[in-house]
């Protein structure tokens, strides 16, 4: 009765560590969540209203930049037009002369085109375009022949040359008034253009945003990812707004469902329109930074206040800090914990069992860790380490080997055809066949892209081109992952009949293996003895 009565009671007692630290850590806790809690909502409207302000700026200094730009091409198209106002008295060398002139003087347009009052080209720079003599085709042309005025075309595709264009007009009048056509510059929107070279290494993408314009129809003029332009984006909400001639800021969900950050705003000069995006995901990547920075001016308070907890129940922590001072030698010296050495304390037994456990997955760790340095992540064959400190042990101990050289035939097209990720299915099938082909006591390596090594331990020169050659023929004629034949170009050196050093050995097999892919790939060659 006695005994039961003590186990009772000691399983009822909670230590004063238990206690206090719990006190102390649970006041801690909740004060640091309150204060986490407040400075994270109103440092998130600060830094998403600070973004928006940001890209609203920007927004409106890009549509500053277009303003500027569009003025001073039409001035320099008006200029031009006055220059060709006697046009049907030039002849067609006299007009691409101008032409070519004018284009590579203002270097605004991509092409220059003069086209007379009948709708037929004149003359057109670059020449290489080809359509000088011919009538116009396209809508954009016809519509800026009649309506007489400056124009603005929406994107459009020529039919010659599937190129997406933009065409920016001026109307040429004779010295009496009369319509004589127009001068026309055009901006090819996926190529090369004056949009590219003036917004193309914009300073926004190193805060994480980006931006695009679109035209008065909501197409894109100009997106960093060229493939997008021409693309109707008249859905997304900035560009509704900026296509009812709004400007402003605020939250929205673009086309991809993403929450983003957008500025947008109207270019005065025409109907085109600016917009400013960052993703939210800005916002929260910097609130994390904020809130860990918040938490180190948090730490040392936190810890003064633990030391006193620390001090209050010294007298109780003996068995924690035996197990400090066991912990403290870990990588240090080696560390035996004892399987039955059992604590009076409870935190100190379960402490101990923690330990015990976590000392083991670190050992587990550690091992794997020495192992992977030796391992090529790809393959899962050794790695050049492991190729060298073989050969070094093998030459100390005068053991004969045969060296393999190994150069996939034409990788780099591999990449360049399937992609890479078909590429690194080609090395991790070839890996295989090696593995395959080799006895437990041979090595291979992978030392760097498409480059192999095997060694072959206790075999002349003959019998590892036995080996090399069985590699070759089974990567030539097996199923392998891009369904087009593989080979593989191979050189092999013996030790210790080419050479003693592990160094020139290598250098052997691997003027063997060049002499392999000079004399047409896809074969074996052994080194000659010096």
């Amino acid at each position: 009765m006695p005994i039961l009565q003590i186990k009772e009671n000691h399983s009822k007692k909670i230590s004063l560590v238990t206690i206090l630290t719990g006190l102390v850590s649970l006041s801690v806790v909740l004060t640091v969540t309150i204060l986490l809690i407040s400075f994270y909502q109103s440092k998130k409207q600060a830094l998403i209203n600070t973004t928006l302000t940001l890209n609203h700026t920007s927004a409106i200094n890009m549509s500053h930049t277009i303003d500027s730009l569009i003025k001073s091409m039409r001035s320099s198209l008006q200029y031009s037009a006055s220059i060709f106002s006697n046009m049907h008295v030039m002849n067609g060398e006299e007009i691409y002369a101008k032409l070519e002139l004018i284009r590579r003087t203002n270097n605004y347009f991509n092409s220059v085109t003069v086209v007379d009052e009948t709708g037929l080209v004149r003359s057109v720079s670059p020449e290489s375009i080809g359509t000088t003599g011919t009538f116009m085709t396209t809508e954009a042309a016809k519509t800026a022949l009649a309506l007489k005025k400056p124009y603005i075309s929406v994107p459009y595709t020529k039919a010659n040359s599937k190129r997406l264009s933009l065409l920016i007009s001026e109307p040429i009048f004779d010295k009496d008034g009369i319509y004589r056509g127009f001068i026309g510059g055009t901006i090819y929107l996926q190529e090369d253009n004056i949009l590219h070279s003036i917004f193309g290494s914009n300073p926004t993408d190193e805060l994480g945003s980006s931006f695009y314009i679109v035209g008065s129809n909501g197409h894109l003029l100009f997106h960093r990812d060229t493939s997008r332009i021409g693309e109707d984006i008249s859905v997304n909400p900035a560009v509704r707004k900026l296509i009812q001639g709004k400007s402003g800021y605020e939250q929205i969900v673009n086309l991809r469902g993403q929450m983003v950050l957008a500025a947008y705003v109207k270019v005065p000069e025409n109907d085109w329109g600016v917009a400013v995006v960052s993703p939210i995901s800005v916002v929260y990547e910097q609130l994390d930074r904020d809130i860990q920075s918040a938490l180190l001016y948090m730490l040392p308070p936190f810890l003064l206040l633990m030391l006193v907890v620390i001090g209050l129940a010294h007298k109780v922590a003996r068995p924690f800090v035996s197990l400090a001072d066991l912990v403290s030698k870990v990588g240090r010296e080696e560390v035996e914990l004892s399987e039955g050495k059992q604590h009076w304390n409870r935190e100190a037994e379960l402490l101990t069992r923690a330990l015990r456990y976590a000392y083991t997955n670190i050992k587990k760790q550690t091992d794997q860790l020495a192992h992977d340095a030796r391992t090529d992540p790809l393959t899962g064959l050794t790695n050049r380490r492991t190729l060298e400190e073989t050969m070094h042990q093998w030459i100390e101990e005068q053991t004969s080997f045969s060296i393999i050289m190994m150069d996939l035939d034409r990788f780099k097209s591999i990449n360049d055809t399937y992609g890479h990720q078909s590429g690194d299915e080609v090395l991790k099938h070839f890996a295989k066949i090696i593995s395959s082909s080799l006895r437990p006591d041979d090595v291979s390596c992978r030392v760097g892209g498409e480059e192999f090594v095997v060694l072959v331990s206790h075999a002349r020169a003959d019998e590892a081109y036995q080996v090399a050659e069985r590699i070759r023929h089974t990567l030539e004629t097996s199923t392998n992952p891009i369904g087009q034949p593989l080979t593989v170009s191979q050189g092999i050196a013996h030790y210790p009949s080419h050479s003693d050093s592990a160094e020139e050995l290598m250098h052997m097999a691997d003027e063997a293996l060049y002499k392999a892919k000079r004399s047409g790939r896809n074969q074996t060659v052994i080194a000659d003895v010096v």
